[in-house]
């Protein structure tokens, strides 16, 4: 666990408030049992854990047990971690209207069926027919109708 994951951990459960545990108290108890390794494993957290509970008992004049005893039970009832920071999708505004086939105009329209449903690669590209007589001729099998003789 690294020392920022500790402190969240701690916030989360509520032991972390202004007036009594704060972040500094625990940021000098983890590094002081993390060292240089900046992490530390199930023992070791738990040993901040005492360490964190001990600072604090010199404030309330508690007991280390005491104080190490209120932070387990806080840490007990904690069920599990709070996103708070995380973005949350915006279904409306910009979205919606991106998506209505209705509001596209001109050439774009012609991307979408009568339904609105997309037609894929054929909406967006035009199509050669290389079936004429040269290329780019667009209106075959019509001299004969046009020249009936």
């Amino acid at each position: 666990m690294t020392g920022k994951n500790f402190d969240k951990w701690l916030k989360d459960a509520g032991v972390i408030d202004p007036k009594g545990i704060t972040t500094t108290m625990t940021g000098i108890a983890f590094s002081k049992v993390a060292g240089p390794k900046k992490k530390c494993n199930f023992d070791e957290t738990k040993q901040v854990l005492v360490n964190v509970a001990q600072d604090h008992s010199h404030k309330t004049k508690k007991s280390i047990q005491e104080e190490l005893d209120d932070i387990i039970v806080k840490l007990e009832q904690l069920e599990a971690p709070k996103i708070t920071s995380a973005a949350k999708a915006d279904t409306g505004g910009v979205y919606n209207r991106l998506t209505d086939h209705t509001k596209y105009t001109g050439s774009h329209k012609e991307r979408f069926d009568a339904e609105g449903k997309g037609k894929g690669k054929a909406g967006r590209e035009e199509v050669k027919d290389n079936t004429g007589y040269v290329a780019a001729y667009k209106n075959k099998d019509t001299y004969d109708k046009a020249h009936k003789g």
